[in-house]
């Protein structure tokens, strides 16, 4: 190594013209450096407010998710009842509390999804578990609704699971 300095060094050092463009092509540089993680931190605050904002509105998923089967029990206890011909006082409380439990669905974004008979299968929001040949509908049309699905805001909580005409 050769602590000396050589004729280039010399020459930069004494030229105040180039020890100036020196110095600001080092500034240029560390502007644009400034500038970039300027963009890659404002990118990460915008990316991190979506993931946020999206980890909000789906917060209540599991909790609704638990919470499908106690609605499924109410479900069949008013079609057993309803099967039975009862119009009892007891009934029309499961009924209401049915009720209830779907408008707080609703409230938190959570709706159910719509599957009736004679509706074309749409296998994004529907499950088949089997299929029948039928008289009555063309093939690919929902049969039967077997359990009600459920949507949270644009995404399926749980799919209809349906019967589907051959």
């Amino acid at each position: 190594m050769n602590d000396h300095p050589t004729e280039t060094d010399t020459t930069t050092a004494d030229d105040p013209a180039a020890r100036l463009a020196t110095v600001e092509r080092d500034l240029d540089e560390t502007v644009a450096l400034l500038k970039r993680t300027q963009a890659d931190f404002q990118n990460y605050q915008a990316r991190n407010a979506r993931e946020r904002d999206t980890e909000r509105k789906y917060a209540v998923s599991a909790l609704a998710r638990d919470l499908l089967p106690a609605f499924d029990n109410l479900d069949r206890a008013v079609e057993a009842a309803k099967q039975a011909g009862g119009d009892h006082p007891l009934i029309q409380g499961v009924i209401a509390t049915q009720a209830q439990l779907l408008q707080i669905l609703a409230r938190h974004g959570i709706t159910p999804i719509d599957a009736q008979p004679g509706q074309p299968f749409d296998p994004d929001r529907h499950e088949a578990v089997m299929q029948q040949p039928s008289p009555d509908h063309p093939s690919g049309r929902i049969l039967q609704v077997l359990q009600q699905g459920f949507q949270i805001h644009d995404r399926i909580l749980r799919p209809a699971t349906v019967i589907v005409s051959q």
